[in-house]
Order: structure tokens, then sequence, then C-alpha cells
């Protein structure tokens, strides 16, 4: 089989021999997959620093059909998070990004608007050091269980959100005293989850990239 090529985030590197790492990483057009960097644990390793957490990379592999693991020939870095590395914040919230992802991720199955969605966090982080950890992995943790499936888009009626808005508008002695239908309480939960969603996208500084999710 050809070798493939394919732009990708590295999430996890594991021990496997000697001097081998089994590498994880996230690709933009072949989803999660695993393979093993030869000699990769070894001084002069032809791989370097492109396989740190989160690297992102340019990588060449080979896979087999009857195999699980990839063959990973090459790495070429594209983009390194080491500048993060002497913050503290910054190195927590990069460990939680990357097992997330890890763990959110089924494997071979591409997902786009996840892999745009690491691009712009960690590019946001880049940009606004130690000011925007929180901001950013606020942001990451709502979009990655979104588009992973685990969080469903919440429409509400127009009809809640005029209860909502009412509700907004009234001081709390006076909605004590008042009698609510049965559906008011799931109502009002949408609508509370929807201004967090706005809340959050507001938080961030939303990179261009992200636009379109």
């Amino acid at each position: 089989m050809p070798v493939r090529v394919s732009e990708a985030f590295i999430l996890r590197t594991y021990p496997f021999q000697e001097g081998d790492l089994v590498v994880s990483f996230f690709t933009r057009d072949h989803g999660r997959l695993r393979g093993v960097a030869k000699r990769a644990r070894r001084l002069k390793s032809a791989f370097g620093s492109s396989l740190e957490r989160l690297s992102q990379v340019q990588v060449s592999y080979l896979q087999k059909e009857t195999l699980e693991l990839v063959r990973i020939d090459g790495c070429d870095l594209v983009q390194s998070q080491f500048g993060l590395s002497s913050d503290f914040d910054a190195g927590v919230v990069l460990d939680y990004i990357a097992e997330v992802s890890e763990q959110l991720l089924p494997p071979a199955e591409p997902n786009e608007r996840y892999f745009r969605l690491l691009a712009a966090v960690l590019a946001d982080l880049r940009a606004s050091g130690a000011s925007g950890v929180w901001r950013a992995a606020t942001y990451f943790s709502y979009w990655a269980v979104r588009l992973s499936g685990f969080l469903p888009e919440f429409r509400i009626s127009e009809q809640s959100q005029i209860l909502a808005a009412e509700i907004a508008n009234t001081p709390v002695s006076s909605l004590a005293s008042r009698s609510w239908p049965k559906s008011t309480g799931s109502d009002l939960r949408k609508a509370l989850i929807r201004e967090i969603e706005l809340h959050i996208e507001r938080r961030l500084l939303t990179a261009p990239v992200l636009e379109a999710l």
C-alpha cells in the first residue's frame, strides 16, 4: 500500500519495545489513528520534537488492513506548543485537551470540525498566553462534547424565549407568587444553556477558522 501523508495533531505517546513509541495522532482526513514510530526514543531520533503533545505535524505513515497499528515513517513539525510549556496552567490545559480528545474521538472516523477546533483553541492559547488559559479550556470543553455528539443542539420555541425574557426582567419576589406550567422548568433549562453557549462564544476571541462551526 502507498504511504499516506496527512496533517495531524499528536495526542499521546507510549513506550514500545526498545527505543520505539506507540503514537496516538488525530489526522484531518482519516481521524484518530495509532502507529509505531521506530527508534523515536533514541537521542538521535529523526523524529526530534515532532512527537510532543499536541504538536501539529505532517505525518507520513503506512497502513495495512491486517494490522491495528500503522507504521509511522516520518513526521514534519508544522506548529509546536513548546512556548506554552513554561506556564503551569497552560500545561495543565494542554494535558486536558489531549486526554479529552484521546477519549472522545473514535478510531478512524474523520471529524473536520473537531480538527479545526483543536487548531483554533491552540492558536488562541499561543496568542493570549496565561491570560486566556481557562477561557480557551471552557470553550474547548463545550465544543468537544458538542462535536462528539454528547450535547445536542437545543432549539427553543418563540414562546419559550418570550418566557425567559419575561423572567429575566421580573423581580424574584414576584416570581415566587406565580403559578407556572409544567413545561416551564424544561424551557428555562434550555434558555439557560443557550445563554451559557452565547457567553462562552463572547468570552473567546474566536479565531476566523472557527466561524464556520
